[in-house]
């Protein structure tokens, strides 16, 4: 007998990136539409150490200790939450990562 699945997650299963999260071997990413790539990359010698998202020849770099921050939140809200989407100069929705990463509270998701 087939479970039923909860209304507000999602049906489908996301491709996995391709790389290892190396500079020499980056994760090859897309956007949630499908329609950019981008590339990330653990930069663990930096200082701080960061995780680096390269978009075209634009370089953000964010704490790596963000990654482990986003688990830790994510495992409090039953390891799954809306992801959120809106434009940069919108509000997030609440109880979204997004609103989460955005939040002045969370220092270690901001762009250094």
């Amino acid at each position: 007998m087939a479970t039923a699945q909860a209304k507000d997650k999602p049906a489908t299963k996301a491709k996995a990136a391709s790389g290892d999260g190396s500079k020499a071997k980056p994760w090859k990413l897309k956007t949630s539409p499908g329609t950019s790539e981008y590339q990330m990359y653990r930069a663990e010698d930096a200082d701080p150490p960061a995780i680096v998202c390269v978009v075209g020849t634009t370089e953000l770099r964010y704490h790596l200790r963000a990654i482990e921050d986003l688990r830790a939140m994510l495992k409090k809200h039953g390891d799954w939450m809306p992801l959120g989407s809106a434009d940069e100069q919108k509000p997030a929705a609440d109880g979204t990562v997004e609103a989460w990463g955005r939040s002045p509270k969370n220092n270690r998701m901001r762009a250094i």
